[in-house]
């Protein structure tokens, strides 16, 4: 029979072992080895069964080897130094704490967040990167506190049937038996938020605590006895379900988010952040419920959402319009006609997240209305995402878009493998691996090439140990050849990624008979490791890992290529670092930033990818190949044909023999050269360190600023603010741009000269100080476009209250060539962001 229900006892502690009930339920462990070891060492095979949860393993050692433990002193020591040092870490000073006044605070609400295994409360990339950001904002001493939800059934389970295909399990995960803490009132209740939902409904949700080492991870659970059945499944499943679901729970991520973290401010009596960030569009409510608060203070929708604004950040993932949260208006308006958000009506929600499609609400165009500042995760897709939102921005080049970009980084300590971190410390006397001096002479080929050995061995044998599982599952009987997959010392490729279509699985595949030679070669083998999921729905993904698996059975390859079941981070921290190269193969520019690379080469290994994501920015011809991209104009199947042919070539020209190619004590040098070089160039710039500095610098901090000015004096500013932008957003169509005089040298203008340039505007109803004129000179193309544009400010010569303004500047003549411009006018305010904020400009006609 099936259990409905799970309840767990945790296990009593003897009073000489009561740290270790901190030790486990403080997610500081994930990364922290020489914990890790400590709980390794209580038992072995129940550090293995259980999983590595901490929390599992004290219940499942049993009451008797802990009584044993505790008569230990040495083991009794040894635990209670670790409980010093994690005393210790919680109250250090840290890197933020040099900072001159920072955020007192940032609440950071992301829809899933991967940490440990021993929580799955995460499907993938953005989840990864969530828990990378908590970590290192651990490590780093920012003041962040994580907001998701709880999903009782988390992300489902994968299980490859005998034929190939994908099927989902989704276990029952009982909190208690998971590193959580219920939040509760002072008077020992179980704390809860409460939405308003249609029809006089309400939507209550418990609050549980993750500690991530000195951030605090508040997740909301609607599975209570209070709510009416179908809102105790709001928060059933991570990506679950669709529609009203979908955007149930994204109400409750947003709004009870907000108030989750009010509450925990009242229980615990700290503050409420300064900043909040949006980890992709799922939160996007947070800032109605945060407009709908400051509405009941007696501010306006308006001044709200500008004081709102200031104090927000929005963090785009994803390079595709079908990868954007949206919802029916119809379904949204019901939803917050049920007095949801207090002062804040369904239509003025719906401007918000308004796009040309007036039937939709688009989850990403409510995040930027609701935030000043905004990213992409790389470089190129930064890039990307001003090109896919620059109507919102009409008029402007689609460069001058206001979205940053922040690429993405890992969480070093998690990420890099026990041999990388003990080679480090024990070689080059570096407690941070991703800090070490890789290009050291006291680190030997021959100690770093034995390292990788000692990762590909340990690949090898977990490959053979889920091969064998997997078999035994769908057989009863394992075949013999199940437990002999892979060859330890064949150069290892890694591929692990979502079965989503674009990611491109099966390019390997394209084929077949040539990737037949490629794996069976007598001189040169390879070998591929392969892992990934498909969204439940997703039927052509499903489809993909079929064709992959199905390959892998074919007795001429078998044992060349495995397909591992149920990739996760547990599976991920032997994948990464037990591969030779890590390949990523997308459709250009399709992939938005792509962190596995980054975590396979802060342990050595080499990316061979298309130039996509990070590695579009961080390739230099040393850490690994390119494969070069066919024009995107291309149909999909003639793309395919070119980058797999590219990908056939590099692998049996190019990186095969370099893997082959050992001196005579068998070591590969121009390969370790490549290695080392990786290593030593990318370890610091890969880390989550970096990104989390540039988080703070560039957004947080600008953000705190904003805030504090706009609601310092009661608001003033931000209501300024408001009233100026109504005005100029009213009067701006009365602005004119007219006559453009240039001069001031009476012949061919040469280098060094400077020319004076005035133009005449109309202001209408505007002031000179609302805006800023510019002149953009620069190179033009054959189609009359202006590149590499320099901007110069023209200034009043009279501060007219209206008609005829004259605007002049002088500008020097820096460099040679033929050059064009062009006039045009911005909107200027202190409180303003950016020019382009208000998506406003006027341009002088030709």
């Amino acid at each position: 029979m099936k259990a409905i229900r799970k309840l767990t006892v945790r296990t009593t502690l003897p009073e000489r072992l009561a740290s270790l009930e901190t030790l486990a339920t403080n997610l500081r462990w994930s990364w922290h080895q020489p914990t890790r070891e400590l709980f390794r060492d209580l038992s072995v095979e129940g550090w293995r069964e259980t999983g590595h949860d901490p929390v599992q393993l004290l219940g499942w050692i049993g009451t008797e080897r802990l009584e044993e433990l505790a008569d230990d002193p040495e083991f009794v020591a040894r635990v209670d130094a670790l409980s010093r040092d994690l005393d210790d870490y919680l109250a250090q000073a840290r890197w933020y704490q040099s900072l001159d006044r920072p955020p007192t605070g940032i609440g950071y609400f992301s829809p899933e967040f991967g940490i440990t295994s021993a929580l799955p409360q995460y499907s993938g990339g953005l989840g990864i990167l969530a828990g990378d950001h908590l970590k290192t904002a651990s490590d780093m001493g920012i003041p962040v506190v994580g907001v998701g939800l709880f999903y009782q059934n988390g992300y489902f389970q994968q299980r490859i049937s005998r034929d190939g295909w994908q099927n989902e399990q989704y276990p029952v995960h009982d909190p208690d038996a998971l590193p959580l803490t219920i939040l509760r009132e002072h008077d020992g209740r179980m704390a809860q938020i409460v939405l308003a939902m249609p029809d006089g409904r309400s939507l209550r949700a418990r609050i549980w605590q993750a500690t991530v080492g000195r951030v605090p991870l508040l997740l909301l659970d609607s599975n209570i006895r209070e709510n009416d059945a179908d809102l105790r499944h709001v928060t059933d499943r991570l990506y679950g379900g669709a529609g009203e679901h979908r955007l149930r729970q994204e109400l409750l991520l947003g709004i009870g988010g907000v108030r989750a973290l009010q509450k925990h401010a009242d229980i615990t009596g700290s503050t409420m952040p300064e900043v909040f960030h949006s980890n992709e569009g799922h939160a996007g409510f947070l800032g109605v419920e945060r407009v709908s608060r400051l509405i009941a203070q007696g501010m306006t929708f308006d001044e709200a959402v500008t004081l709102v604004r200031a104090g927000t950040v929005f963090t785009v993932h994803t390079p595709v319009p079908a990868g954007i949260d949206r919802f029916a208006v119809d379904m949204v308006r019901e939803h917050f006609s049920a007095d949801l958000t207090p002062g804040v009506s369904a239509d003025q929600v719906l401007t918000l997240g308004a796009e040309s499609d007036e039937s939709m609400f688009n989850m990403a165009h409510l995040g930027f209305s609701l935030a000043q500042r905004a990213n992409g995760v790389s470089k190129l897709h930064g890039s990307v995402a001003r090109g896919m939102f620059a109507d919102l921005w009409s008029g402007f080049d689609a460069d001058e878009v206001p979205i940053a970009s922040v690429t993405n980084g890992v969480h070093a300590p998690t990420w890099t493998a026990v041999p990388m971190k003990q080679l480090a410390a024990e070689v080059l006397g570096a407690e941070d691996a991703s800090q070490a001096d890789w290009a050291s002479e006291s680190l030997s080929d021959d100690t770093l090439w034995a390292v990788r050995g000692t990762m590909r061995r340990h690949l090898v044998e977990e490959a053979r140990m889920r091969t064998v599982r997997r078999h035994e599952r769908n057989d009863g009987v394992a075949p013999a050849w199940a437990g002999s997959v892979l060859d330890p010392d064949a150069l290892t490729i890694g591929f692990a990624r979502r079965g989503a279509t674009y990611k491109r699985l099966t390019l390997m595949l394209h084929d077949p008979e040539r990737l037949k030679r490629l794996l069976t070669d007598p001189e040169r083998p390879m070998q591929i490791v392969i892992a990934g999921k498909s969204h439940p729905a997703d039927d052509e993904g499903k489809a993909l890992i079929q064709r992959v698996v199905q390959f892998a059975d074919d007795p001429e390859v078998r044992g060349r290529i495995v397909f591992l079941e149920n990739y996760d981070i547990a599976m991920a921290k032997t994948l990464y670092p037990g591969c030779d190269v890590w390949l990523n193969n997308p459709l250009r520019p399709m992939e938005a930033c792509g962190t596995s690379g980054m975590k396979a080469a802060l342990n050595g290994v080499l990316n061979l990818s298309i130039l996509d994501g990070w590695w579009d920015e961080y390739f230099d011809g040393q850490n690994g190949w390119a494969i070069p991209s066919a024009s995107a104009h291309l149909n999909p199947q003639e793309r395919d044909d070119l980058e797999a042919a590219a990908l056939y070539e590099l692998l049996e020209h190019e990186v095969a023999p370099l893997f082959y190619e050992r001196d005579g004590a068998g070591i590969p040098r121009a390969w370790l050269d490549r290695v080392r070089h990786t290593l030593s160039s990318m370890s610091g710039e890969l880390s989550a360190e970096r990104m989390l500095a540039e988080y703070v610098e560039q957004l947080y901090v600008p953000a705190a600023k904003a805030v504090r000015a706009a609601s310092a004096d009661s608001a003033k500013l931000a209501r300024q603010l408001t009233d100026w932008r109504q005005r100029v957003m009213r009067d701006w169509s009365s602005l004119s741009i007219g006559r453009i005089e240039a001069g001031g040298v009476d012949r061919v203008p040469a280098v060094g000269d400077a020319i004076g340039v005035r133009v005449r505007v109309q202001l209408g109803s505007l002031r000179s100080s609302d805006l800023r004129l510019e002149l953009i000179t620069g190179p033009v193309s054959e189609e009359g476009d202006i590149s590499v544009a320099r901007v110069v400010e023209l200034r009043p010569d009279a501060d007219d209250a209206g008609g005829e303004t004259v605007f002049s500047a002088s500008v020097d003549l820096r460099e040679a060539g033929t050059y064009g411009y062009t006039v045009r006018a911005v909107p200027s305010h202190e409180g303003l962001a950016s020019a382009a904020e208000l998506g406003l400009v006027a341009y002088a006609e030709a």
